[in-house]
């Protein structure tokens, strides 16, 4: 019955997860979007995401009567799920490249830029011969970042990569790169809002370019048709020019809370709780669905290890071997981004984080579940057989409940690194409590503080998920 009970709560769940949306009577797109791009895209106070492109692509959706759901991500993970399909359009600051132009198809250029290049304040390099034998930051599938790998042969530097700009900025700024290279307009908003750098070539921008809006090439066309209307509308207008102006003639405080806000840590509590709130519980409910989970699938491929039919056992550890062999994050790439670039099938973001948890923990939980059953001694088994006992029969009876108990420990380690684990997630798009640090440490560049925050959360959950299995652990061994 209680088998019965799970497989169907299971099933239910995994249901709900898989079911899309039901759709509106408008058009409705996913787009996806770089969200620590400021002025381009960028989150405010009020965890709304705000900026040149967020600004654009509403004026433009009420114009042309669609609607549509952002999706914030790194740049490449973004152009990923629109090149496969899992995504409609991508708005994130794209230049337009002959190379880009073979998979994507792109609208009306919607802003003119050029690449700079970028040292810390105070940096003794003077020029780009300076970088000789120097490390250089840059930004994963960028074209400023192809723009800096074409000048490495000649300049001899070496070079290491990011997958957000907050993170290439600052390590620049604290000495661990000598310089990085960046669209104009985004590193100089950067540094009017605070970021100690120095843009070295200000007055001769090279790579001079434009962003576009792109979908998948062939795909969506009255989506890329209805976005070059509406962007001849608001430019035609003024719409678009107030937009830039909005943007470009302001500090980023005017949109994120003032610079006081930022200054303490409880300045910086005040002005995010909100954000850090609705990260921190989707960490939690993301946490807790992949426990529940996680142990199910783990507890059954222990069974299965332990079976006494070899095909069984052979099942369980190549299953096992393959699923704690894979790192989380290509798990995770190719499950969400992977996978319905091959089937066809869109997989929303939860939920390939969630199956990403279960494969993965699960892996690690079945390797434990099947050691701890063989941790008991076989003599149980052999007097349960002599008995009168069947093999499952004495497995369900006798060897389970005790190693059960056994495992404990090992359950309680595992739940503490599925709540780690799910900050890896970021990285496909999902706002739990790692990706929501990201956003705020992009829009008022507090790295030290905003860290401190979420490290401290962390540390928080951990405990009380510690406390709360130590309770289980004394119940059961009081049983």
């Amino acid at each position: 019955m209680l088998k019965r009970y799970i497989l169907g709560l299971a099933t239910l769940v995994m249901f709900f997860l898989m079911t899309p949306i039901a759709s509106a009577d408008k058009p409705h797109y996913t787009i996806t979007t770089d969200a620590t791009y400021a002025p381009f895209t960028f989150q405010d106070k009020n965890n709304r995401y705000v900026g040149i492109e967020q600004d654009m692509m509403k004026a433009i959706a009420e114009r042309e009567g669609f609607t549509y759901t952002m999706k914030p991500m790194s740049f490449n993970s973004a152009a990923q799920l629109v090149s496969n399909g899992q995504a409609d359009g991508i708005i994130a600051g794209m230049s337009i490249t002959p190379e880009r132009r073979q998979v994507y198809d792109f609208s009306t250029p919607y802003y003119k830029t050029g690449v700079a290049w970028i040292v810390k304040k105070g940096s003794k390099i003077k020029s780009l011969a300076d970088l000789k034998g120097q490390t250089v930051a840059l930004k994963t599938g960028t074209a400023a970042s192809e723009y800096g790998l074409s000048l490495q042969k000649k300049y001899g530097f070496q070079v290491k990569y990011f997958n957000d700009t907050d993170t290439m900025y600052n390590d620049v700024a604290v000495g661990n790169s000598a310089a990085t290279f960046e669209d104009m307009p985004v590193i100089q908003y950067a540094i009017k809002n605070g970021m100690a750098l120095k843009v070295m070539n200000p007055d001769q921008p090279g790579n001079a370019g434009s962003y576009g809006f792109a979908v998948e090439k062939g795909k969506n066309k009255a989506l890329l048709a209805a976005f070059n209307r509406g962007f001849a509308a608001i430019k035609k207008d003024g719409t678009y020019d107030k937009i830039v102006a909005k943007y470009l003639g302001a500090r980023q405080a005017t949109f994120s809370g003032t610079k006081s806000d930022n200054s303490t840590v409880l300045g910086i509590l005040r002005t995010n709780k909100t954000a850090l709130l609705n990260g921190l519980w989707q960490t939690i409910v993301l946490t807790v669905i992949a426990i529940i989970f996680a142990s199910i699938w783990g507890i059954l491929l222990g069974i299965m290890g332990v079976s006494q039919f070899s095909w069984v056992r052979g099942i369980a550890t190549t299953i096992i071997y393959i699923f704690r062999g894979l790192p989380l994050m290509v798990l995770a790439f190719f499950i969400y981004i992977g996978l319905p670039g091959l089937t066809g099938v869109k997989i929303p973001a939860f939920t390939a984080g969630i199956i990403t948890l279960i494969l993965n923990e699960g892996a690690y939980t079945g390797a434990f579940v099947r050691g701890g059953f063989e941790a008991v001694n076989r003599g149980q088994m052999e007097a349960a057989r002599s008995l009168g006992l069947s093999y499952s029969q004495a497995m369900r009876r006798v060897i389970m409940p005790q190693g059960l108990r056994i495992m404990v420990p090992s359950f309680i380690n595992q739940f503490i690194i599925t709540l780690k684990d799910t900050s890896i997630l970021s990285a496909i798009g999902l706002l739990e409590l790692t990706q929501t640090g990201s956003l705020i440490v992009a829009r008022n560049s507090q790295g030290f503080r905003v860290w401190a925050i979420i490290g401290v959360m962390y540390l928080i959950l951990i405990t009380l998920l510690t406390w709360f299995s130590r309770w289980v652990e004394k119940r059961m061994t009081v049983k």
